[in-house]
């Protein structure tokens, strides 16, 4: 009779513990880690994905330790993409060339279907495929995509030949918003722009020299929001 008296508490006990530890995990889920790209230009928020972890994680590492504090962005292509992340940027030369800094290692990709190269997604740059069949990411340098909208004639054709797949939803994205979509499956994407994409096609909008790299230096730092 003891016995059962000391199994039911336990079973109570254990089930509470279920019922409350699920909302903790959901609630978790759900957080979101949001930075903030201060530019010449004006500010961005970007939000990072919780789906791609070790790039997350590995930018809130280096924004906390000060990497992005300064920098260019040294590349710079309208209707592509800016890119940023190269330490070497930190008052820069005019004219010099940038873009083989980097924080020393690289991140494993983390591709996921439906994080796709839309106008105003944060991905990784990364070396190509012959020096990099694991297709691992730089772990300091980023790109912002601007891109362009397609037409549904773009879209056929993209599919056709095999350069790019879509879906439903992505299709109704690159042809409204715009974006890269040759790039899906390629690059890891890790977040996104949620305020402040006038200050992308800013950006994307600066004169460039023959190396892509603006004539006028647009300088940004990276801060973590939360």
């Amino acid at each position: 009779m003891l016995k059962n008296y000391l199994i039911a508490p336990i079973v109570y006990i254990m089930v509470s513990f279920i019922f409350l530890s699920a909302p903790l995990k959901a609630q978790e889920a759900k957080s979101e880690h949001i930075i903030k790209f201060e530019t010449s230009k004006g500010d961005m928020l970007i939000k990072l994905y919780n789906e791609t972890p070790a790039h997350r994680d590995n930018m809130i590492k280096l924004i906390k330790e000060g990497f992005y504090k300064d920098q260019l962005f040294h590349r710079v292509i309208k209707d592509f993409m800016v890119q940023g992340g190269d330490p070497h940027s930190v008052g820069a030369e005019k004219g010099q060339r940038l873009g083989s800094g980097g924080a020393g290692y690289t991140v494993p990709a983390e591709f996921h279907k439906d994080l796709i190269h839309k106008k105003g997604a944060l991905a990784a740059a990364r070396k190509g495929d012959s020096d990099n069949p694991d297709q691992a990411s730089s772990a300091s340098q980023f790109y912002l995509v601007q891109g362009r909208v397609l037409t549904p004639e773009e879209i056929d054709i993209l599919t056709q030949r095999g350069v790019a797949s879509f879906t439903e939803e992505s299709v109704e994205i690159y042809m409204t918003l715009g974006g890269t979509p040759h790039l899906d499956g390629s690059y890891t994407v890790f977040g996104e722009v949620i305020e402040g994409l006038e200050i992308l096609d800013a950006i994307a909008a600066s004169p460039c020299d023959a190396y892509d790299r603006p004539i006028e230096d647009v300088i940004y730092s990276i801060t973590l929001i939360k």
